[in-house]
């Protein structure tokens, strides 16, 4: 998939924005040579194994939503997509610092302005958000643990699973409340969403 096949499956996004996700791929491909942002196979397909990936969740955007909060940002995937197409206010976590001066770059390239925390998620600011957002971070348990300081009413999660999605949704009830959905990716066939509203500690109201 390339530029034209990404804009056909992503209709609402504009010319201009297509540009600037160019721009954040080239960028992509030069900083990964000197450091491992991504799966080095997944840069042959670019367009449909990252940005498509992470674009999808736009749909899933809570309605009027304004703050996302991005966990274990990494490459900036999904949360500067969602930056870029969704989200007024985000806010990108990645504890390795070579990294976070990768987002900051590519939020340049990108026109948005994130913010920043390069630190460890536990000693991220407890920001009160309307979305909460990871792919390839942990866990559901897990990812749950570090996302719970970010959770408040209204506040919905938005998480790129692969085949053990339903697996992993069993796991976390055994410690969680929550209404949740899981639907099929349109990047990946074995790929899944993990959308969550209402999520509470169980015995926690």
């Amino acid at each position: 998939m390339g530029r034209e096949g990404f804009a056909r499956r992503v209709p609402a996004v504009s010319r201009e924005t297509l540009d600037r996700l160019e721009a954040y791929l080239a960028l992509l491909a030069r900083w990964q040579r000197a450091i491992n942002l991504v799966g080095p196979s997944t840069l042959a397909d670019p367009w449909r194994r990252h940005l498509l990936d992470s674009a999808q969740l736009a749909g899933h955007w809570p309605e009027g939503g304004r703050v996302l909060v991005d966990l274990g940002s990494g490459a900036g995937l999904p949360g500067l997509i969602l930056a870029a197409m969704a989200a007024p206010e985000a806010h990108l976590v990645e504890s390795d610092q070579r990294k976070a001066a990768f987002l900051r770059e590519a939020a340049r390239a990108l026109g948005v302005a994130v913010q920043v925390h390069a630190c460890r998620i536990e000693a991220a600011p407890p920001i009160r958000a309307d979305a909460v957002s990871a792919r390839a971070l942990a866990a559901l348990p897990q990812l749950l643990s570090y996302a719970e300081r970010f959770i408040g009413p209204g506040t919905r999660c938005l998480f790129l699973k692969g085949r053990n999605a339903e697996a992993e949704l069993t796991d976390a009830r055994e410690h969680w409340m929550m209404r949740a959905r899981v639907l099929p990716s349109m990047s990946a066939e074995d790929g899944r969403i993990i959308l969550l509203d209402e999520v509470t500690r169980a015995g926690r109201s």
